[in-house]
């Protein structure tokens, strides 16, 4: 196992023998470091935290520590990390409380850049990516292939929907549906489908013309939210990508970015 020997880590936690910890490292009891993983330099883990296989921790990211939630009380929670992501440095993941499922965790494949914050209870799926200073509340979820760029902060218990695009400096207070792309001026709205992000990641021309006929669909002023919905039920061809948007929207608990 290569420890510097400026590292300090706790004979209790459990660190893969192909791991790295650089120096200046502190790593607590009850932290699980898989196969490959890197930390280069000044990084902090408080346990219980579990980290798969092949991640590097830039300097200065802390990992696992106490919630800044006023209502956490020191009860038992966890912050799991999965394989492959990168986290940047003086990224901050709090760990989970009693009040959100007491986990925090991180899928795979995400790039968190520099001074990203992941409060308690978040859930990030795989191959996210989080800008620079991106601040995601308490209970927040983001969902796979979401990309939200930098300075963007997101209110508790809201959701980012599968292949989101959030723009720079946006405020959401609201869910993002999914495959869309949100701009916030001074308030957020969406602009349409996520075309290019969607072309990019294989999504077929009909696909990509389908969810951008609902979008505009949910942008009519001639339209709520109930009739926009039921236009594109009996008038967009279907396919899973649209049911998946519809279905987002019913079950959105604090409404969506229109």
């Amino acid at each position: 196992m290569a420890v510097h020997p400026a590292a300090i880590v706790d004979p209790a936690a459990r660190i893969h023998p192909s791991a790295e910890i650089g120096p200046y490292c502190v790593i607590g009891p009850e932290v699980e470091i898989g196969a490959g993983t890197r930390l280069m330099a000044h990084v902090y883990i408080e346990g219980p935290t579990f980290i798969g296989e092949d991640n590097i921790f830039y300097p200065y990211a802390s990992v696992g520590v106490a919630s800044q939630d006023l209502k956490y009380k020191g009860e038992r929670a966890e912050t799991r990390i999965g394989s492959r992501n990168k986290i940047r440095e003086f990224v901050t993941i709090h760990r989970g409380t009693e009040g959100g499922g007491l986990v925090t965790s991180i899928g795979d494949d995400n790039l968190l850049m520099a001074y990203t914050h992941i409060a308690h209870d978040a859930n990030i799926g795989s191959n996210c990516i989080l800008g620079n200073a991106v601040t995601l509340a308490g209970h927040v979820t983001i969902e796979d292939s979401a990309i939200v760029e930098a300075f963007s902060g997101v209110h508790q218990f809201c959701r980012i929907g599968r292949h989101a695009f959030v723009g720079g400096y946006s405020v959401i207070t609201q869910d993002v549906l999914p495959f869309s792309q949100t701009v916030t001026p001074r308030e957020s709205k969406v602009y349409g489908a996520n075309k290019v992000g969607l072309k990019r990641r294989g999504f077929d021309a009909e696909t990509v013309d389908a969810l951008q006929k609902s979008f505009r669909l949910l942008g009519s002023e001639t339209l709520n939210t109930s009739q926009a919905v039921a236009q594109i039920e009996t008038s967009v061809p279907p396919c899973p990508e649209v049911a998946e948007l519809i279905e987002f929207i019913r079950t959105a608990k604090r409404g969506f970015i229109k």
